[in-house]
């Protein structure tokens, strides 16, 4: 790439579409890749093209990047359940449908948004759209989520996540009977090279992930489970689950579809635990399942008692 964020490929006989073809030479979202052809910002041969576009494989392809536009990270007067707070560390139980930092499609209504309403001293090492925010649940995942307010904390706790020395536990429902009672994934996870949005177990362009689980309950064609992280990927434990055949009830990313009136995955962050960066006092704290989740599993328990 040069100086004016272009970039020229060949497409070298390279077929299908050219949105898709795009987002795999790089690391780009598909969704990305198709904003900048709808805006005119790819050129084959000279000339724009729609996103549909089918490759031949003899084309010359430039790539026009627009400058990022930094998104104005606003606080927010958004109601926090405030677990634990001192002048160091925050610790959230974040509802479900709630993002935790902002970026493109979610401007607003995130997690941040919410901190820096709440509390204006959140560290800066991570930038002015994720302040504070040393680890991540996804959107639809509830749950206990550790903040460091200055980044003497951000160091101290950002340093036990990559010693593995926190303590993070997941309740999750899965789809199907889990036959034992305890078991480890330890399987690479990586982008899907088919899908963009998607992670998937591969060997190509991974990192190394390890997920320990233990059966709490068993339902007629449903396991509830406790998972341990060992490490932290995106979107882990839901891909683990559905790579041993148990995915996750109501994940629409990865598991079957409308099998539950659930919005989203049924996941969430029950335990955490740390060692205070200042003090050195080892903490731990518990958030009860969501109502969502609560009311499934009750279904299951009532179906099972009337058969």
């Amino acid at each position: 790439m040069n100086e004016q964020n272009e970039w020229a490929v060949k497409a070298n006989g390279a077929t299908g579409r050219i949105d898709k073809w795009l987002a795999e030479q790089q690391d780009w979202s598909r969704s990305q890749v198709q904003d900048w052809l709808k805006a005119g910002h790819v050129e084959v041969d000279g000339r724009i093209v729609k996103p549909n576009y089918k490759m031949s494989g003899t084309e010359n392809i430039l790539v026009r990047i627009p400058e990022a536009v930094e998104l104005e990270v606003l606080p927010e007067n958004i109601p926090l359940d405030v677990v634990y707070e001192d002048s160091d560390v925050i610790v959230i139980n974040k509802p479900k449908g709630m993002v935790v930092h902002p970026a493109a499609g979610h401007v607003s209504g995130t997690l941040v948004n919410a901190l820096l309403y709440h509390c204006q001293d959140l560290s800066g090492i991570n930038g002015v759209k994720r302040p504070g925010i040393v680890h991540r649940i996804d959107k639809d995942t509830s749950g206990l989520l550790m903040v460091a307010k200055n980044d003497l904390a951000h160091e101290s706790l950002a340093q036990q996540l990559k010693d593995k020395t926190t303590e993070r536990l997941y309740i999750a429902l899965v789809h199907g009977e889990i036959p034992h009672e305890l078991g480890t994934i330890e399987a690479p996870v990586g982008r899907d090279k088919n899908d963009r949005q998607r992670m998937t177990v591969t060997d190509k362009n991974s990192k190394a992930a390890v997920t320990h689980f233990r059966v709490l309950e068993r339902y007629e064609g449903f396991t509830v489970v406790e998972c341990k992280l060992e490490t932290g990927r995106t979107h882990q434990i839901r891909v683990h689950m559905r790579y041993i055949g148990f995915p996750l009830a109501g994940d629409p990313k990865y598991g079957p579809r409308k099998t539950m009136k659930m919005n989203g995955q049924a996941l969430h962050a029950a335990v955490l635990g740390f060692t205070h960066p200042r003090t050195g006092e080892t903490l731990r704290f518990e958030a009860d399942l969501p109502e969502e989740m609560t009311f499934e599993i009750s279904q299951l328990k009532k179906l099972e008692l009337e058969s």
